[in-house]
């Protein structure tokens, strides 16, 4: 019976042919997605920070509205 390692089979492995295409498409969504870091986090925060006023018996008021500068379109 033939052994098998987790490292059988990663010898052969290449690049696929499109790598180029494929890391160049990661780096441009990541420059995008730098920006909007610290706006979304600040957003949790705030949210986080406002539920932990908010008791069961509390009444809730309104929740934080998120930064302008957060771009929500993924979401909605």
């Amino acid at each position: 019976m033939r052994s098998r390692h987790a490292t059988d089979g990663c010898a052969s492995w290449t690049r696929p042919a499109n790598w180029p295409a494929i890391t160049s498409r990661l780096d441009k969504e990541l420059k995008e997605e730098r920006p909007q870091r610290k706006p979304l986090t600040r957003a949790y925060l705030d949210l986080h920070r406002w539920a932990r006023r908010v008791g069961p018996d509390t009444p809730a008021g309104t929740a934080p509205e998120p930064p302008a500068e957060l771009d929500l379109t993924p979401w909605r």
